[in-house]
């Protein structure tokens, strides 16, 4: 460990996440046609090796538990094995954001659509045929390239993880750094499916035959993402307002919607761009990147909520904490706050306020959003219990296309893929992150709710106070603690105030 310090891990470490965030945002924004990872890896292998993950150990296991230095070190400890596994893996990444940038497949009518553009104009297509002559066409290319350079990267990075010895098995390294308990977490969901199946089974029928015209029985994934799309909507939620109308919303809240320009938006279409919007902080808090490729209509409203979310924390955190407060810890903390923002769309005065929607539809735009709500709740709560059983330590990687199928398909009603297994997988269990984001964002709302009323989205008082509050201290603390913290009755986390919300707007 010659010439490594703690400090000099924070010091290079922070410089490197710089650089790998940076890179990530210019391949997944489609500025660069290729990522270039591996040499950022090699210029920062210091900070990359055993003597860098030894002194995470250390400083883990010598510090009080519950103390400042222990919470600190935990934070250091995940993001070492997190981004040693990735520099193990960068070759793959690399040849993975390449072919994903020159990637096509073909309509039914002999054009060639960009693979990373295939899920939006399957969502768009209202013709069920060409809809699923697309999706069979995605799926093609799936099985054959994009497919196995997914399960070849979650197999290196959970054998990688598993030798780096810091527990057992993949799972329990998981839960030792994080002290997420997945067991628990996914008898949860077990318990959300089970209590949530008659609200999905009375709702799931109407909304296919009103929007689509087809029976539980009939509908696939490519179903679901056309029917959540909801285009009938798209005259509420026009294009051109779209960021005007969310910048002022933020504005009457006492909230700058570029955050004195330390926020960049990247909203306009561009070919290479990812699909799936992102938030990039390249520097925190002075360069935050919200990525989003429109989609169209309601969708994209939601996406920039949620986005909004993410990069007005990472832009508002205290400059004088130290790196892992700033850029690291427990990544449900900024999901909650991008989670807070986009349920708005499930909020009546702000659709009045903020939309097109109009008193005549807001209440049947209402029970949509809510079963949206039901549909993405259940799907993650079914990921999760797939995730778990594909890290567990009896897994068998060639089982594990029949059960995401079985899985997925049970939660949602619409008929998964197998070829997606691989693709439709959160690394790391990021799936945890939402579900505990979703959990802590009911919370939140509460606690806002109770001290600047129903609408504090509006009220000049709510910005500074969530600013200072929850932006700045970064993701110091864990979900777990702002609920104990900024709470008004006392609730730990639960999916109870989820389906208490659900069933009071399917009532609406």
């Amino acid at each position: 460990m010659t010439g490594l310090s703690l400090e000099l891990l924070r010091r290079d470490g922070q410089a490197f996440t710089e650089e790998i965030s940076r890179e990530s945002y210019l391949a997944h924004s489609g500025r660069k046609p290729v990522a270039e990872f591996k040499p950022i890896y090699d210029r920062y292998a210091h900070v990359l090796g055993a003597d860098a993950l030894a002194i995470a150990v250390e400083q883990f296991r010598n510090t009080e538990e519950g103390s400042e230095d222990h919470r600190a070190a935990g934070m250091l400890l995940e993001w070492q094995l997190e981004s040693q596994a990735s520099r193990s893996l960068a070759e793959l990444d690399e040849r993975e954001i390449a072919w994903e940038s020159s990637a096509y497949i073909e309509s039914p009518e002999g054009e060639r659509v960009q693979y990373q553009a295939a899920a939006i104009e399957i969502a768009n297509e209202r013709d069920r045929s060409r809809r699923l002559a697309l999706d069979d066409a995605r799926t093609k290319m799936v099985k054959l390239e994009h497919a196995p350079m997914r399960l070849e990267r979650l197999q290196r990075e959970k054998d990688f993880i598993e030798s780096l010895g810091i527990a057992p098995s993949y799972n329990a390294a998981f839960e030792t750094i994080t002290g997420v308990s997945l067991s628990r977490l996914a008898a949860d969901c077990s318990a959300f499916l089970r209590d949530s199946q008659m609200m999905w089974d009375e709702t799931l029928p109407y909304h296919l035959q009103k929007s689509l015209g087809i029976k539980p029985s009939e509908a696939t994934r490519s179903d679901a993402l056309a029917l959540l799309r909801a285009t009938e909507y798209d005259s509420a939620f026009p294009g051109a307002t779209l960021q005007s109308s969310i910048a002022r919303q933020l504005a009457e809240m006492n909230v700058d919607s570029s955050a004195g320009g330390r926020i960049i938006y990247d909203v306009g279409e561009r070919p290479g761009k990812r699909a799936r919007a992102f938030c990039a902080p390249t520097r925190v808090p002075e360069e935050v990147y919200l990525v989003l490729r429109p989609h169209g209509g309601q969708s994209d409203y939601t996406t920039l909520l949620h986005e909004c979310g993410h990069a007005l924390h990472f832009a508002n955190v205290r400059q004088d904490y130290p790196f892992e407060y700033r850029w690291l810890g427990d990544n449900s903390v900024t999901e909650s706050y991008a989670m807070l923002f986009d349920h708005r769309m499930q909020d009546r005065g702000w659709l009045l306020r903020y939309t097109e929607v109009g008193s005549s539809k807001v209440d049947e735009f209402l029970r949509l959003a809510a079963f949206e709500e039901l549909h993405y709740i259940r799907r993650y709560c079914a990921k999760l219990i797939y995730e778990v059983e594909a890290y567990g330590d009896s897994a068998d990687w060639g089982d594990l296309p029949d059960l995401y199928v079985d899985t997925l398909t049970r939660a949602t009603n619409f008929q998964y893929r197998a070829t997606d297994a691989f693709v439709d997988f959160d690394p790391r269990y990021y799936s945890t992150r939402y579900l505990r984001a979703w959990q802590l964002q009911a919370l939140l709302n509460e606690s806002l709710v109770s001290r600047f009323d129903e609408d504090w989205y509006r009220n000049p008082a709510a910005g500074p106070w969530v600013t200072r509050e929850l932006w700045a201290e970064g993701q110091r603390e864990t979900a777990e603690e702002i609920a104990a913290r900024v709470g008004v009755r006392g609730e730990s986390l639960s999916f109870g105030p989820l389906l208490r919300n659900i069933e009071r707007l399917l009532g609406s």
